[in-house]
């Protein structure tokens, strides 16, 4: 039996070898340094956050007002123009409610990297920090360039932090032989790059990215050891690129008996879809050393199990076997590190004494590269993390961190492996009173229900000193025989429906430190890695149900961070100076709006399970204004619905000379006016608070209106044929580009995809019916101008906001494909065919006249 000793600091932050540290000022200075916190809150200022609060109030009164108009006032001659638009506008407005609730408390963090040095990684001493396991995703590499991959991989091992805590497993389900040579040449220049980063601190460690930053570094007078040494890295990575261009090339054309390995075996994935699991070691902290003699972190290609008639997900057991990190953070295969201290940034919170026993996960900003200077298509997603404003696409992040914390987005994502199995968080007795909401509405001095106090008798149960270390022995009989609490109530057989049926995997999930025993045999360990990525492995199991990633929506990220809220956890999003993590995205108008179908879909699959925040699970700790942030997150598609309705309104009205408002009086316009300038008031508030631009802001908007139009209109469509039907959606995974034929090329490639189709229609008819209403008012005279301008009003909104969409359609240097003219020439027949059966120049009198119809007017 080993014993259990407690190597980290006590939650005052004072190790016991910090007591001794001697009695000078300074060594005391440094004990109290280290005591103090590693992180806080910044609030925003209380002048802007309650003016701010002050506006969405009174924006709330006036648009009671506004609804007490338009539902008293009907329009009588277009009755049926007048019921849609006010179903609209009630839709935007509740969507605008749900979007603001969870704003209601944004906040700012601050973390302090050299507190969290004093505290678990001093100078001259063993690193107390813990170990960390990074997953990077891939699947087609024809599709994800395998350079980008290698960037990506090659930022992670040469991050700031301990060699032999930090572990990267590449994690390829396309099981593709280029991915695995292609990881083998990024190994081996590894050797070299790595020790060039830390001999030199730069940044970022991606070697494409930082070659490709425009810096005079002759200018500072920089040593010119320094200079020889950059010059000589960079023609290495010129000839590493060759090498890895090549390996493409040599991919393009598969081989009719598939491909063969260096020592002349089959390779065993040529069959994706039908392959046994494939682990390979590249790099380890004890057979990987750099050119300098030093050790290297580890590197891990893993590919799992496929069979046909199995569902293949993922994604952490194989790395709770061989390294068993305490945290995992996942990124994307085009996600490098953007600045080498992401993890000690995330570990200011995960190590925090006060925060990490109920931090389930630290999310950090995406940030992306190659994007055109006016971001066409919002790729750059700062509203989606920095603030959401009249979106009701996605909640705010910042102030989703001042209730339970920010959504997880699928990358960029530091877990604590506790939470991603399934257990509760250890939570204070401040933790468990009930929301904030219910208290204020309920009184505080109430006695306390029983589900209260159950959930307080067991989550104070559990402490850090709960958790036993095994040996291989104990394992191999059951885990019996501990008195750890978790071991007390599940038997031998509830361990394994729970975990699996591997006893040195189910024996990892105890270790809330992390790492494996070290009495374990490493050919025993690979021999049970490759057992846990079978694809049987997950059969009769809580794997996707209650632990680990979430299964039942391809935007499995958002079930499984919501189920970690749903248990009492808490998540903190972090956004320090510098971006730690940025990436490639779609640039061009086709990817970016599958990309959007994606996510809109993954959002109505939740929707329609039971998984479904609006009646999942309110025995549990899920916050309330919590719950309405995720409620928002899954709605926001049907929006699209009353979008595309209201869209089409105006030019419907233009046609038909009728409007959606009656005549005006002074008293209605007055509340119409004091709408605009709430909606106005609101925005650059929130704007100021954020820091966000007023062109990140428009692109925002009108990527809202493209997406609804579109992406989230057929994800409604998909996701029910799906829940009714059966009908299932494959995953696509979008293409990035590495714009090797000129700046932005990519922004250009048109791709027709049905998804054009209705933001085209909608197009084609507001410009159809801006022509018709003004045809009709020159015919009419100059009294028909003045009703004119209000029907022109919403139709040109409506055209603004799609623009950068028709930028798209036009391609570069406007040339226009044919499909667009040919869908636009249709379009534009029908209705024009529709505009002379109404005939708008000739007035009701000349039709009755022509009819034959005269009465006494005649």
């Amino acid at each position: 039996m080993m014993q259990v000793t407690n190597k980290y600091p006590d939650a005052r932050g004072g190790g016991g070898d910090m007591e001794g540290t001697g009695s000078n000022g300074e060594d005391m200075q440094m004990v109290d340094d280290a005591r103090l916190p590693l992180s806080r809150i910044v609030p925003i200022p209380a002048n802007q956050l309650n003016l701010y609060r002050i506006v969405i109030i009174l924006r709330l009164i006036i648009l009671c007002f506004f609804f007490q108009y338009r539902v008293t006032h009907p329009v009588r001659d277009a009755y049926g123009l007048w019921l849609v638009s006010v179903i609209c506008e009630i839709w935007f407005a509740l969507s605008w409610l749900l979007d603001q609730f969870p704003k209601w408390y944004p906040i700012n963090r601050e973390t302090y990297l050299d507190r969290l040095a004093l505290r678990y990684d001093r100078e001259g001493e063993p690193s107390q920090l813990c170990p960390i396991d990074i997953f990077v995703s891939t699947v087609d590499p024809l599709k994800e360039p395998p350079l980008i991959t290698a960037n990506t991989v090659l930022s992670i091992l040469a991050v700031d932090y301990p060699v032999d805590k930090v572990s990267c497993y590449v994690s390829d389900d396309g099981s593709a032989m280029l991915t695995f040579e292609s990881l083998s040449e990024t190994a081996e220049f590894a050797r070299k790059w790595v020790p060039f980063c830390k001999k030199h601190n730069i940044e970022p460690r991606a070697p494409e990215f930082y070659f490709q930053q425009k810096i005079d570094y002759l200018k500072d007078k920089i040593q010119p050891s320094f200079v020889k040494e950059r010059r000589a890295m960079k023609r290495e990575y010129e000839e590493f690129k060759i090498r890895i261009n090549a390996l493409v090339a040599k991919a393009q054309k598969v081989p009719e008996e598939g491909w063969t390995m260096a020592d002349g075996t089959a390779w065993p994935g040529n069959n994706p879809r039908d392959h046994p699991g494939m682990i390979q070691v590249f790099l380890g902290h004890s057979g990987g050393l750099d050119t300098d003699g030093n050790e290297l972190p580890r590197l891990v290609y893993v590919s799992r199990e496929k069979r046909p008639g199995f569902q293949h997900h993922k994604k952490i057991r194989v790395s709770a076997v061989l390294t068993n990190g305490a945290y995992l953070l996942n990124v994307d295969c085009d996600h490098y590190f953007n600045s080498s201290k992401a993890l000690r940034e995330a570990m200011c919170f995960m190590m925090d004494p006060a925060l990490g026993r109920k931090t389930c996960y630290v999310q950090f900003p995406q940030r992306f590269d190659g994007i055109d200077l006016h971001d066409r298509y919002a790729n750059r997603n700062i509203v989606f993390f920095d603030v959401s404003l009249v979106l009701s696409v996605f909640i705010n992040m910042k102030g989703l961190d001042g209730i339970q914390g920010p959504m997880y987005v699928g990358t960029g994502c530091c877990f604590n492996r506790q939470a991603l199995y399934g257990y509760d968080p250890v939570l204070t007795e401040a933790d468990l009173e009930p929301n904030i909401v219910v208290k204020s509405c309920c009184g505080g001095r109430k006695k306390k229900s029983k589900s209260y106090m159950d959930n307080k008798n067991r989550m104070m149960k559990r402490t850090e000193s709960s958790a036993p270390i095994f040996n291989m022995d104990d394992i191999e009989e059951g885990i019996e025989g501990y008195e750890d609490e978790r071991s007390m109530l599940m038997s031998q057989k509830r361990l394994e429906k729970r975990f699996g049926q591997s006893p040195i995997f189910t024996a990892s999930t105890f270790m809330t430190q992390g790492g494996i025993p070290p009495s374990t045999n490493p050919a025993s360990l690979l021999k049970e890695a490759i057992h846990v990525i079978s694809c049987g492995y997950e059969d009769k199991t809580e794997w996707g149900k209650e632990i680990g990633w979430i299964y039942g929506s391809v935007t499995e990220d958002i079930l499984t961070g919501f189920k970690m809220h749903a248990r009492g956890w808490i998540s903190i999003y972090c956004m320090p100076p510098r971006p730690c993590f940025k990436g490639s995205a779609p640039i061009n108008l086709s990817d970016r709006l599958n990309q959007v179908l994606r996510w809109a879909l993954g959002s109505v699959e939740i929707l329609f399970s039971r998984h479904c925040p609006i009646w999942y699970n309110y025995g549990g700790r899920l916050k309330l204004l919590e719950r309405v942030a995720y409620i928002n997150t899954i709605v926001y598609p049907i929006t699209s619905l009353p979008l595309i309705a209201y869209c089409v309104l105006p030019a419907i009205c233009l046609l038909t000379n009728k409007f959606i408002i009656p005549e005006i009086s002074n008293y209605a316009g007055m509340f119409f006016i004091l709408m605009f300038a709430s909606i106005f008031a609101t925005g650059i508030l929130e704007l100021r608070w954020s820091g966000v631009g007023i062109e990140d802001w428009w692109r925002n908007e009108q990527f809202w209106v493209i997406g609804g139009t579109s992406a989230h209109l057929f994800a409604v469509f998909q996701g029910l044929l799906k829940v009714l039907a059966g009908i299932d959606t494959n995953f696509t995974v979008t293409s990035k580009a590495n714009d090797e034929d000129g700046d932005f090329a990519e922004l250009y490639v048109f791709k027709w995809t049905s998804l054009l189709i209705p933001p085209t229609t909608v197009l084609v008819i507001n410009l159809v019916g801006m022509v018709a209403g003004i045809s009709y008012a020159i015919n009419s005279g100059y009294q028909s101008w003045g009703p004119l301008f209000g029907k022109l009003f919403f139709s040109i909104w409506v055209i603004l906001h799609l623009y950068p969409f028709l930028k798209g359609l036009m391609g570069k240097q406007n040339r226009t494909p044919t499909i667009v003219i040919v869908w636009s020439i249709l379009l534009a027949s029908i209705f024009s065919l529709l505009w002379v059966k109404i005939d708008p120049f000739i007035s009701d009198t000349q039709k009755a006249v022509a009819m034959g119809q005269c009465g006494v007017n005649c």
